[in-house]
């Protein structure tokens, strides 16, 4: 059993930054990756980023490639998603996510309450 605590959302304007945290715990966390996924009102989850627990590879979608990063801290058992130059369009839920490092939500088992972030224009 993995739980997962996702912190940090708020609102910024447009061109601001944001940090999120998701503090992992359980047994076999590192054994996972960990992924960020967002849902804005009306739409699908999408994939953000992942971070992969081991050796710390990261793979982001088009939309953040350049302005979001995904890291982690080993010892905090912390998970962070840098969000930099944020854009309105960027406004939604923020959800992390334990599972098989991929963009599919499908492939995660545990998630988050998520944490909600607003751009505003």
């Amino acid at each position: 059993q993995v739980q997962l605590v996702e912190s940090g959302g708020g609102l910024v304007q447009a061109g601001g930054s944001l940090r999120l945290s998701c503090a992992a715990s359980g047994r076999t966390v590192s054994s996972y990756g960990l992924g960020w996924f967002r849902q804005a009102p009306g739409k699908e989850r999408e994939f953000v980023g992942v971070i992969t627990w081991t050796g710390g590879s990261t793979y982001y979608a088009d939309s953040v490639k350049g302005r979001f990063t995904v890291s982690r801290d080993n010892a905090k058992n912390t998970v962070y998603l840098q969000m930099n130059n944020l854009k309105p369009e960027d406004t939604a839920v923020y959800y992390c996510a334990a599972g098989v490092p991929s963009p599919v939500a499908g492939a995660y088992d545990y998630w988050g309450q998520g944490t909600r972030v607003t751009v505003s224009s």
